[in-house]
């Protein structure tokens, strides 16, 4: 009776302390269902202990209370065992939108076998919310930053995340509009479903309306069964169209209905369907000029254009290069499990004045590239791909520099004969892969590997 008396007191005393944390803690078991829930987590949730201990996490919160990044969604939980740490965003019961650190950790038992996790979160909404006033915050949602421009995107993404509105996000090349989109997605009520990214302009265009749309069995020659689209597979979720100014004008009338209506046929259908998809598109070209030029249609693009985020180029906002650079060396770090050289002055400087026609994703390849390059425990200017003499970048063209009268050799691809076809069509790239003799889609992967010559069409 004594040892059965001091075991209450002990299991008294560990509620007593996991009550007076100042973080909201919660356990539950590998069939979701919540064991412990104390008093911070009743706070930042809105939700009492008496509406969630003994529930299924997901029905009390209805949905994954992690989000997208829910170990728990499946009947076998995706655990390895350790601890593992992340950003998500709740709704509150009262509807309100916080933004929480989370910390899951293991729960094993005696033979090693995971038992259930404890969640520990902070709620780190009003820091946010200070750090983005006072413009010091240098991280937001996986995005590197502390330009008064990259602040002003981080408000962007808070403020429309909380809405269903269609989003499109502008920039050059390189600058990371598939992050921001993703971005938008994680820390939004859609966070719970898919994030589908479509490369519009790398799907050919015989089979767009499928890709995105499914089909039927014998649409087509080759249709041998039905097939789900990207708009199914983003059911409550996000789809990412990237390079949507390419899209075939056919294409585009389909889409528009889609939005007007929610709903589409697949093709050689006759079924409508209804799905919920949050739609965030992206180009590195002007969709005004394209709906000027009857490239783009002007009722998709005002429906697309809903709120706009544009992305400044890597050279107008160099402060940030630094931070960049050493973000990337950590990761470079983190991935080969090894430690990294650091940046001599004389390299960040060297790196200050360089122009980055390829942005942050060539600032992240020159990274990579002066790792493997340098010799010792300092990463100099002359380890720099855009500094060696030893293998230097190739020089970005001006539209004048190029091959004059669009001389090229048919199939062959490579920086001159891109920019002379590039130059002949006026830079429109599925004319350019016609003349050059090659796929439209082998075209894009070889502009994706030569990000400076991707700069380059960007320029028309």
């Amino acid at each position: 009776m004594e040892k059965f008396t001091h075991s209450l007191l002990d299991l008294h005393n560990l509620n007593l302390v996991v009550d007076n944390l100042k973080l909201g803690v919660m356990a539950h078991t590998t069939d979701r269902i919540i064991t412990v829930f104390n008093k911070e987590a009743e706070k930042i949730t809105g939700y009492s202990k008496k509406e969630v201990l003994g529930k299924d996490c997901h029905d009390v919160f209805q949905g994954p209370f992690c989000g997208s990044k829910c170990s728990f969604c499946e009947d076998s939980p995706k655990l390895s065992g350790g601890t593992k740490e992340y950003p998500i965003t709740i709704v509150t019961k009262t509807g309100d939108t916080r933004h929480l650190e989370m910390t899951i950790y293991c729960i094993p038992d005696h033979e090693g076998e995971i038992q259930g996790v404890v969640a520990s979160f902070r709620d780190m909404t009003d820091s946010i919310r200070l750090s983005l006033k006072a413009e010091d915050l240098s991280n937001f949602a996986g995005i590197i930053g502390k330009d008064k421009a990259m602040q002003d995107i981080f408000r962007e993404i808070r403020d429309v995340a909380l809405y269903n509105y269609p989003v499109h996000v502008s920039g050059e090349t390189g600058t990371g509009k598939e992050r921001v989109a993703y971005a938008i997605h994680d820390i939004s009520p859609y966070g719970n479903g898919s994030f589908v990214p479509v490369n519009c302009g790398a799907i050919p265009e015989g089979i767009v309306e499928s890709e995105l749309f499914g089909h039927v069995k014998g649409a087509f020659s080759g249709a041998v069964k039905e097939r789900k689209g990207r708009f199914e597979l983003a059911h409550k979720g996000t789809l990412f169209l990237d390079e949507v100014a390419e899209l075939p004008l056919k294409t585009q009338v389909k889409l528009l209905r889609f939005l007007q209506e929610g709903s589409f046929e697949k093709v050689g259908g006759e079924k409508k369907i209804s799905v919920d998809v949050r739609i965030i598109s992206a180009t590195n070209k002007d969709l005004a000029k394209e709906v000027r030029a009857e490239r783009f249609r002007e009722d998709l693009y005002y429906r697309l254009n809903v709120i706009p985020i544009h992305l400044p180029p890597l050279r107008e906002r160099k402060n940030d290069i630094p931070l960049l650079a050493e973000h990337f060396l950590r990761e470079a770090e983190k991935e080969n499990k090894k430690s990294v050289p650091e940046l001599a002055p004389d390299t960040i400087r060297a790196m200050m004045d360089y122009h980055w026609p390829g942005n942050v994703r060539e600032l992240k390849n020159v990274i990579q590239f002066a790792v493997v390059r340098s010799r010792g425990n300092i990463i100099l200017p002359t380890d720099l791909p855009f500094v060696s003499n030893r293998q230097p970048m190739p020089p970005v063209l001006s539209n004048e520099s190029a091959k004059p009268g669009g001389q090229f050799t048919r199939g062959k691809l490579n920086q001159e004969n891109v920019q002379a076809a590039l130059v002949k069509t006026g830079g429109n790239k599925s004319k350019a892969a016609r003349v050059l003799g090659v796929g439209r889609a082998t075209l894009y992967r070889f502009l994706g590997d030569h990000p400076e010559i991707k700069a380059f069409s960007d320029t028309f």
